[in-house]
Protein backbone atom coordinates (compact mmCIF):
# COMPACT_ATOMS: atom_id res chain seq x y z
CA UNK A 1 0.00 0.00 0.00
CA UNK A 2 1.83 3.11 -1.17
CA UNK A 3 -0.68 5.65 -2.49
CA UNK A 4 -1.99 8.17 0.00
CA UNK A 5 -5.59 7.53 1.10
CA UNK A 6 -8.00 10.40 1.69
CA UNK A 7 -8.55 11.16 5.38
CA UNK A 8 -12.01 12.37 6.44
CA UNK A 9 -12.32 14.16 9.79
CA UNK A 10 -15.91 13.75 10.96
CA UNK A 11 -17.61 16.33 13.15
CA UNK A 12 -18.16 15.25 16.76
CA UNK A 13 -21.80 14.86 17.80
CA UNK A 14 -21.58 14.29 21.55
CA UNK A 15 -22.92 17.28 23.53
CA UNK A 16 -20.17 19.63 24.79
CA UNK A 17 -17.48 17.70 22.89
CA UNK A 18 -15.37 20.55 21.52
CA UNK A 19 -12.18 18.49 21.02
CA UNK A 20 -10.95 17.25 17.66
CA UNK A 21 -8.81 14.29 16.60
CA UNK A 22 -7.11 16.47 13.97
CA UNK A 23 -6.13 20.11 14.44
CA UNK A 24 -5.19 22.64 11.76
CA UNK A 25 -1.52 22.00 12.68
CA UNK A 26 -1.67 18.21 12.31
CA UNK A 27 -3.96 18.37 9.27
CA UNK A 28 -1.40 20.60 7.52
CA UNK A 29 1.40 18.14 8.39
CA UNK A 30 -0.62 15.33 6.79
CA UNK A 31 -1.37 17.42 3.69
CA UNK A 32 2.31 18.32 3.39
CA UNK A 33 3.10 14.59 3.55
CA UNK A 34 0.80 13.86 0.58
CA UNK A 35 -2.60 13.06 2.11
CA UNK A 36 -5.86 14.67 1.05
CA UNK A 37 -7.67 15.80 4.21
CA UNK A 38 -11.42 16.42 4.15
CA UNK A 39 -12.81 18.16 7.23
CA UNK A 40 -16.49 18.24 8.10
CA UNK A 41 -17.85 21.64 9.03
CA UNK A 42 -18.52 21.57 12.77
CA UNK A 43 -20.81 23.53 15.04
CA UNK A 44 -19.04 22.14 18.12
CA UNK A 45 -15.30 22.11 17.41
CA UNK A 46 -13.01 24.55 19.24
CA UNK A 47 -11.33 25.04 15.85
CA UNK A 48 -13.12 27.27 13.34
CA UNK A 49 -13.82 25.83 9.89
CA UNK A 50 -11.73 28.68 8.47
CA UNK A 51 -8.66 27.48 10.41
CA UNK A 52 -8.78 24.18 8.50
CA UNK A 53 -9.58 25.83 5.18
CA UNK A 54 -6.60 28.16 5.57
CA UNK A 55 -4.10 25.26 5.76
CA UNK A 56 -5.46 23.55 2.64
CA UNK A 57 -8.01 21.10 3.99
CA UNK A 58 -11.23 20.60 1.99
CA UNK A 59 -14.35 21.49 3.94
CA UNK A 60 -17.27 19.06 3.52
CA UNK A 61 -20.78 19.08 5.04
CA UNK A 62 -21.25 18.10 8.68
CA UNK A 63 -22.25 14.44 9.00
CA UNK A 64 -21.32 13.58 5.41
CA UNK A 65 -18.93 10.73 6.26
CA UNK A 66 -21.39 7.83 5.61
CA UNK A 67 -21.54 8.89 1.94
CA UNK A 68 -17.76 9.22 1.49
CA UNK A 69 -16.08 6.70 -0.87
CA UNK A 70 -15.35 3.39 0.86
CA UNK A 71 -11.58 3.84 0.61
CA UNK A 72 -11.61 7.08 2.62
CA UNK A 73 -10.42 6.69 6.25
CA UNK A 74 -12.83 8.24 8.76
CA UNK A 75 -11.14 9.88 11.74
CA UNK A 76 -12.98 10.99 14.88
CA UNK A 77 -12.76 10.97 18.65
CA UNK A 78 -15.90 9.84 20.40
CA UNK A 79 -18.33 7.02 19.63
CA UNK A 80 -20.49 7.14 16.52
CA UNK A 81 -24.15 8.02 17.00
CA UNK A 82 -26.27 4.95 17.82
CA UNK A 83 -27.35 3.71 14.40
CA UNK A 84 -27.61 0.24 12.87
CA UNK A 85 -26.46 0.66 9.25
CA UNK A 86 -23.33 -1.36 8.33
CA UNK A 87 -20.00 0.48 8.32
CA UNK A 88 -17.99 0.23 5.11
CA UNK A 89 -15.06 2.47 6.05
CA UNK A 90 -11.91 2.13 8.12
CA UNK A 91 -12.59 4.16 11.29
CA UNK A 92 -10.00 5.61 13.68
CA UNK A 93 -11.77 6.56 16.94
CA UNK A 94 -12.60 5.65 20.54
CA UNK A 95 -15.37 3.04 20.27
CA UNK A 96 -15.69 1.78 23.89
CA UNK A 97 -16.66 -1.74 22.81
CA UNK A 98 -13.53 -3.84 23.51
CA UNK A 99 -14.13 -4.31 27.25
CA UNK A 100 -17.60 -5.83 26.84
CA UNK A 101 -19.29 -2.55 27.67
CA UNK A 102 -23.07 -2.44 27.44
CA UNK A 103 -24.18 -2.88 23.81
CA UNK A 104 -20.69 -3.72 22.60
CA UNK A 105 -21.92 -6.38 20.18
CA UNK A 106 -24.21 -3.89 18.44
CA UNK A 107 -21.40 -1.35 18.12
CA UNK A 108 -18.73 -3.77 16.91
CA UNK A 109 -21.02 -5.84 14.70
CA UNK A 110 -21.61 -2.94 12.32
CA UNK A 111 -18.02 -3.14 11.05
CA UNK A 112 -17.87 -6.73 9.75
CA UNK A 113 -21.40 -6.38 8.33
CA UNK A 114 -20.25 -3.52 6.11
CA UNK A 115 -16.69 -4.69 5.45
CA UNK A 116 -15.28 -1.88 7.59
CA UNK A 117 -12.44 -1.89 10.12
CA UNK A 118 -12.07 -0.29 13.55
CA UNK A 119 -8.76 1.05 14.78
CA UNK A 120 -9.59 1.91 18.39
CA UNK A 121 -7.55 4.85 19.69
CA UNK A 122 -7.66 3.51 23.25
CA UNK A 123 -5.72 0.44 22.14
CA UNK A 124 -3.33 2.03 19.64
CA UNK A 125 -0.03 1.02 21.24
CA UNK A 126 3.70 1.15 20.58
CA UNK A 127 5.96 -1.89 20.83
CA UNK A 128 6.24 -1.50 24.62
CA UNK A 129 2.45 -1.59 25.06
CA UNK A 130 2.16 2.14 25.84
CA UNK A 131 -0.64 4.10 24.19
CA UNK A 132 0.69 6.27 21.37
CA UNK A 133 -1.71 9.08 22.29
CA UNK A 134 -3.84 9.79 25.34
CA UNK A 135 -5.67 12.72 26.95
CA UNK A 136 -4.34 11.89 30.42
CA UNK A 137 -2.32 15.06 31.07
CA UNK A 138 -5.22 17.42 30.40
CA UNK A 139 -7.66 15.17 32.27
CA UNK A 140 -5.48 15.51 35.38
CA UNK A 141 -4.96 19.24 34.79
CA UNK A 142 -8.69 19.95 34.42
CA UNK A 143 -9.69 17.65 37.29
CA UNK A 144 -7.28 19.32 39.71
CA UNK A 145 -8.58 22.74 38.59
CA UNK A 146 -12.17 21.84 39.44
CA UNK A 147 -11.07 20.29 42.74
CA UNK A 148 -9.36 23.53 43.82
CA UNK A 149 -12.43 25.52 42.77
CA UNK A 150 -14.69 23.24 44.80
CA UNK A 151 -12.42 23.56 47.86
CA UNK A 152 -12.70 27.35 47.61
CA UNK A 153 -16.45 27.17 47.01
CA UNK A 154 -17.00 25.18 50.20
CA UNK A 155 -15.23 27.89 52.20
CA UNK A 156 -16.80 30.92 50.54
CA UNK A 157 -20.40 30.08 49.61
CA UNK A 158 -20.76 26.44 50.66
CA UNK A 159 -22.49 23.80 48.60
CA UNK A 160 -21.68 22.43 45.16
CA UNK A 161 -19.67 23.99 42.38
CA UNK A 162 -21.98 25.46 39.75
CA UNK A 163 -22.11 24.56 36.06
CA UNK A 164 -18.75 24.87 34.27
CA UNK A 165 -18.03 25.59 30.61
CA UNK A 166 -14.93 24.89 28.50
CA UNK A 167 -12.20 27.55 28.53
CA UNK A 168 -10.82 28.99 25.29
CA UNK A 169 -7.27 28.49 26.56
CA UNK A 170 -5.27 27.27 29.55
CA UNK A 171 -4.35 30.78 30.72
CA UNK A 172 -8.00 31.70 31.30
CA UNK A 173 -8.58 28.54 33.35
CA UNK A 174 -5.49 29.10 35.51
CA UNK A 175 -6.49 32.75 36.09
CA UNK A 176 -9.94 31.66 37.30
CA UNK A 177 -8.53 28.97 39.61
CA UNK A 178 -6.02 31.44 41.10
CA UNK A 179 -8.84 33.92 41.75
CA UNK A 180 -11.02 31.27 43.43
CA UNK A 181 -8.06 29.97 45.44
CA UNK A 182 -7.34 33.43 46.85
CA UNK A 183 -10.97 33.77 47.97
CA UNK A 184 -10.83 30.40 49.76
CA UNK A 185 -7.43 31.16 51.24
CA UNK A 186 -8.74 34.45 52.65
CA UNK A 187 -11.35 32.51 54.66
CA UNK A 188 -8.94 30.09 56.37
CA UNK A 189 -5.61 31.90 56.16
CA UNK A 190 -3.81 29.10 54.28
CA UNK A 191 -3.54 27.33 50.97
CA UNK A 192 -4.98 23.81 50.63
CA UNK A 193 -2.98 20.60 50.84
CA UNK A 194 -3.39 18.03 48.06
CA UNK A 195 -2.75 14.32 47.60
CA UNK A 196 -2.17 13.07 44.03
CA UNK A 197 -2.36 9.30 43.52
CA UNK A 198 -0.58 8.15 40.35
CA UNK A 199 1.59 11.27 40.31
CA UNK A 200 4.19 9.90 37.88
CA UNK A 201 1.76 9.10 35.05
CA UNK A 202 0.50 11.48 32.35
CA UNK A 203 -2.65 12.25 34.32
CA UNK A 204 -0.85 12.74 37.64
CA UNK A 205 1.70 15.07 36.05
CA UNK A 206 -1.15 17.17 34.68
CA UNK A 207 -2.76 17.41 38.13
CA UNK A 208 0.51 18.44 39.80
CA UNK A 209 1.19 21.00 37.04
CA UNK A 210 -2.17 22.70 37.64
CA UNK A 211 -1.75 22.73 41.42
CA UNK A 212 1.64 24.42 41.08
CA UNK A 213 0.40 26.92 38.47
CA UNK A 214 -2.57 27.75 40.73
CA UNK A 215 -0.10 28.80 43.43
CA UNK A 216 -0.15 25.79 45.77
CA UNK A 217 3.42 25.25 47.01
CA UNK A 218 5.15 21.99 46.16
CA UNK A 219 5.49 21.06 49.84
CA UNK A 220 1.67 21.12 50.11
CA UNK A 221 1.35 18.42 47.43
CA UNK A 222 1.76 14.75 48.42
CA UNK A 223 2.71 12.74 45.32
CA UNK A 224 2.24 8.97 45.48
CA UNK A 225 2.80 6.35 42.81
CA UNK A 226 3.61 2.65 42.59
CA UNK A 227 6.54 2.79 45.04
CA UNK A 228 4.37 4.15 47.85
CA UNK A 229 1.42 1.81 47.22
CA UNK A 230 3.73 -1.19 46.88
CA UNK A 231 5.01 -0.68 50.42
CA UNK A 232 1.56 -1.05 51.99
CA UNK A 233 -1.97 -1.76 50.87
CA UNK A 234 -4.91 0.60 51.19
CA UNK A 235 -6.98 2.05 52.61
CA UNK A 236 -4.64 4.96 53.27
CA UNK A 237 -5.32 7.29 56.23
CA UNK A 238 -2.83 9.75 54.65
CA UNK A 239 -5.47 10.67 52.07
CA UNK A 240 -7.79 11.93 54.82
CA UNK A 241 -5.05 14.31 56.02
CA UNK A 242 -5.16 16.38 52.80
CA UNK A 243 -7.87 18.87 51.79
CA UNK A 244 -7.97 17.62 48.19
CA UNK A 245 -7.48 14.09 46.81
CA UNK A 246 -6.95 13.63 43.04
CA UNK A 247 -7.01 10.02 41.84
CA UNK A 248 -5.10 9.56 38.58
CA UNK A 249 -4.40 5.83 38.38
CA UNK A 250 -5.22 3.59 35.43
CA UNK A 251 -7.10 0.67 36.96
CA UNK A 252 -6.20 -2.58 35.22
CA UNK A 253 -6.34 -5.12 38.05
CA UNK A 254 -8.37 -5.40 41.28
CA UNK A 255 -6.71 -3.48 44.14
CA UNK A 256 -7.66 -2.75 47.76
CA UNK A 257 -9.60 0.53 48.14
CA UNK A 258 -7.76 3.81 48.70
CA UNK A 259 -10.57 5.10 50.93
CA UNK A 260 -13.47 3.31 52.60
CA UNK A 261 -16.79 4.89 53.62
CA UNK A 262 -16.23 4.10 57.31
CA UNK A 263 -13.10 6.29 57.34
CA UNK A 264 -15.05 9.36 56.35
CA UNK A 265 -16.87 9.72 59.67
CA UNK A 266 -13.68 10.62 61.55
CA UNK A 267 -14.01 14.07 63.13
CA UNK A 268 -10.30 14.65 62.42
CA UNK A 269 -10.79 14.17 58.67
CA UNK A 270 -9.43 17.11 56.70
CA UNK A 271 -10.39 15.78 53.25
CA UNK A 272 -13.23 17.79 51.69
CA UNK A 273 -12.83 17.28 47.91
CA UNK A 274 -12.16 14.12 45.91
CA UNK A 275 -11.60 14.33 42.16
CA UNK A 276 -11.69 10.84 40.67
CA UNK A 277 -10.12 11.56 37.29
CA UNK A 278 -10.00 7.81 36.60
CA UNK A 279 -13.82 7.60 36.81
CA UNK A 280 -14.07 3.89 37.59
CA UNK A 281 -17.54 4.61 38.96
CA UNK A 282 -19.21 1.42 37.70
CA UNK A 283 -16.15 -0.81 38.05
CA UNK A 284 -16.70 -3.40 40.82
CA UNK A 285 -13.09 -2.76 41.88
CA UNK A 286 -13.43 1.04 42.07
CA UNK A 287 -10.77 2.02 44.65
CA UNK A 288 -12.87 4.98 45.82
CA UNK A 289 -16.19 3.28 46.72
CA UNK A 290 -17.70 6.34 48.36
CA UNK A 291 -19.94 7.48 45.48
CA UNK A 292 -21.86 5.78 42.67
CA UNK A 293 -22.65 8.30 39.92
CA UNK A 294 -20.63 10.12 37.30
CA UNK A 295 -20.89 13.89 37.48
CA UNK A 296 -21.14 16.32 34.57
CA UNK A 297 -20.08 19.82 33.52
CA UNK A 298 -23.58 21.04 34.39
CA UNK A 299 -23.46 19.35 37.83
CA UNK A 300 -19.75 18.79 38.57
CA UNK A 301 -20.02 17.46 42.12
CA UNK A 302 -21.90 14.91 44.17
CA UNK A 303 -22.10 15.19 47.96
CA UNK A 304 -21.02 12.26 50.12
CA UNK A 305 -23.05 11.61 53.27
CA UNK A 306 -20.89 11.78 56.40
CA UNK A 307 -21.64 12.09 60.11
CA UNK A 308 -18.48 13.98 61.14
CA UNK A 309 -15.82 16.23 59.68
CA UNK A 310 -16.17 18.83 56.87
CA UNK A 311 -18.54 18.70 53.91
CA UNK A 312 -17.23 16.16 51.36
CA UNK A 313 -17.74 16.41 47.57
CA UNK A 314 -16.70 14.10 44.72
CA UNK A 315 -15.98 15.19 41.14
CA UNK A 316 -16.19 12.30 38.64
CA UNK A 317 -16.46 13.65 35.07
CA UNK A 318 -15.48 11.26 32.29
CA UNK A 319 -14.60 13.91 29.70
CA UNK A 320 -12.48 16.31 31.76
CA UNK A 321 -10.09 17.23 28.90
CA UNK A 322 -13.06 18.93 27.20
CA UNK A 323 -12.59 21.73 29.75
CA UNK A 324 -9.50 22.70 27.70
CA UNK A 325 -10.46 21.53 24.21
CA UNK A 326 -7.81 23.44 22.24
CA UNK A 327 -4.74 22.41 24.26
CA UNK A 328 -6.04 18.88 24.82
CA UNK A 329 -6.67 18.40 21.08
CA UNK A 330 -3.27 19.84 20.10
CA UNK A 331 -1.39 17.56 22.51
CA UNK A 332 -3.36 14.43 21.59
CA UNK A 333 -3.26 14.99 17.84
CA UNK A 334 0.45 15.81 17.89
CA UNK A 335 1.17 12.53 19.73
CA UNK A 336 -1.01 10.66 17.23
CA UNK A 337 0.57 12.33 14.17
CA UNK A 338 3.49 9.90 13.55
CA UNK A 339 1.00 7.01 13.45
CA UNK A 340 -1.40 8.93 11.19
CA UNK A 341 1.44 9.66 8.79
CA UNK A 342 1.95 5.89 8.49
CA UNK A 343 -1.70 5.16 7.58
CA UNK A 344 -0.84 4.71 3.90
CA UNK A 345 1.36 1.77 4.90
CA UNK A 346 -0.96 0.52 7.64
CA UNK A 347 -0.86 -3.11 6.48
CA UNK A 348 2.91 -3.20 7.15
CA UNK A 349 3.23 -0.70 10.03
CA UNK A 350 3.36 -2.42 13.47
CA UNK A 351 1.12 0.06 15.33
CA UNK A 352 -1.70 -0.42 12.77
CA UNK A 353 -1.01 -4.15 12.38
CA UNK A 354 -1.52 -4.58 16.14
CA UNK A 355 -4.73 -2.52 16.02
CA UNK A 356 -6.14 -4.60 13.15
CA UNK A 357 -5.19 -7.87 14.84
CA UNK A 358 -7.02 -6.79 17.99
CA UNK A 359 -10.06 -5.77 15.93
CA UNK A 360 -10.17 -9.20 14.27
CA UNK A 361 -9.84 -10.94 17.64
CA UNK A 362 -12.77 -8.96 19.06
CA UNK A 363 -14.91 -9.54 15.97
CA UNK A 364 -14.28 -13.28 16.35
CA UNK A 365 -16.07 -13.09 19.74
CA UNK A 366 -19.32 -11.83 18.18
Amino acid sequence: MSSYPTLHLRAETKPLEHRSALTPTTAKALIDQGYTVNVERSSLSIFDDAEFEKIGATLVPEGSWPDAPADHIIIGLKELPEETFPLKHTHVQFAHCYKNQGGWRDVLGRFPRGGGTLYDLEFLQDESGRRVAAFGFHAGFAGAALAVQQWARQLTEGGPLGSVKPFANEGLLVDQVQKDLKAGEAKVGRKPTAFVMGALGRCGKGAVDLLLKAGIPDENIKKWDINETRQKQGPYPEILESDIFVNCIYLSDPIPPFIEPTQLNDENRKLSVVCDVSCDTTNPHNPIPIYDINTTFSEPTVKVKTTAGPELSVISIDHLPSLLPREASEAFSDALLPSLKALKDRKTTPVWQRAEKLFNEKVALL
